[in-house]
């Protein structure tokens, strides 16, 4: 735990803990037990455990049918530049695109203004590719996520050769104090939240006075019923491959552009948008949607938010 400047809290009443036994951490307020567990942070409770479960059930369910992970270390440590699987290097190619606006659009001038090692939450960090290239460039991760598999969840941490710390968390009950974290990151994982307003607050809260929000690689679509149309489709295809809808918990399951200005009056933010470039046959596809008479593809923009005003 000291190896990393981070300073926990309860989950359930934001209490700072306090050190119990070796591995363990203990809310004086309400006393709640939270414990490591295979180099893992688990800071769920039995209550929300069993909240979560059919969708980590159902979640875990699809993407081991997808094929994902690998039992190569070298599989992840490639990532996000190459899947060395070579079962979903589109996908991976366009988390690339993002990775590399992320850098040049944020965390390099963030690196340029500050002369320490950022303290920075990968929050929906999956299999652990982004707090990975994080820490190898020096700086303190935590890697949240509900998922603790070693395929695919926070036990993947095991294959990388730059330390983070795993911790198995929800968006909206982060075990961390208020103010601390330089740099928090949705990685592809916001639409998952089940309320935006929520979930973004809680981020805000942990934010220092000076620290950056960044929303990666979740769906956005100017008219919401594109979206809708999106949720329903996905919904049908997992109905039919694996006998569910994978809609066990409310998610929003996507962004719009007036659902985020709703949220910059709402929260006082100030979103910036910066569109990574993905390619001309990604800038071509709305219009080719409207040849088609199809719904508006997705886009994926890199959307950040400072605390310096």
């Amino acid at each position: 735990m000291n190896r990393y400047p981070f300073s926990f809290a309860c989950p359930v009443c934001q209490v700072p803990l306090v050190a119990s036994g070796e591995t363990g951490l203990r809310c004086p307020s309400d006393g709640h037990t939270f414990q490591m567990e295979d180099g893992i942070w688990r800071f769920l409770t039995d209550e929300r455990l069993e909240y979560f479960h059919r969708f980590m059930q159902e979640y875990e369910t699809v993407r081991q049918a997808e094929g994902r992970g690998s039992p190569d270390p070298a599989y992840y440590r490639a990532l996000p530049y190459k899947d060395l699987s070579g079962m979903r290097q589109n996908d991976w190619n366009i988390r690339a695109i993002s990775f590399r606006a992320l850098l040049k659009q944020v965390l390099q001038p963030l690196e340029e203004t500050r002369l320490h090692p950022l303290k920075i939450l990968d929050i929906g960090a999956g299999n652990g590719w982004l707090a990975y290239r994080l820490a190898q460039r020096g700086h303190h991760v935590a890697a949240v996520d509900l998922m603790t598999n070693l395929v695919d969840g926070l036990g993947s941490y095991k294959h990388y050769d730059a330390s983070y710390i795993p911790v198995q968390a929800e968006f909206d009950h982060l075990p961390f104090t208020s103010s601390q974290i330089d740099l928090a990151i949705y990685n592809a994982s916001l639409h998952y939240s089940i309320s935006y307003r929520t979930s973004l607050q809680e981020g805000l809260r942990v934010l220092s006075e000076d620290g950056t929000l960044v929303i990666m690689d979740s769906p956005l679509y100017h008219d919401p019923k594109s979206g809708n149309q999106m949720v329903l489709e996905r919904e049908s295809q997992f109905k039919h491959r694996y006998g569910f809808p994978s809609n066990a918990i409310p998610s929003e399951n996507y962004l719009t552009f007036v659902r985020l200005q709703e949220l910059a009056v709402e929260l006082d933010l100030h979103w910036r948008f910066m569109t990574p470039h993905y390619g001309i046959r990604w800038m071509l596809r709305p219009w080719i949607a409207r040849l088609r008479g199809t719904r508006e593809p997705a886009n994926f923009i890199l959307i950040t938010d400072s605390r310096v005003r």
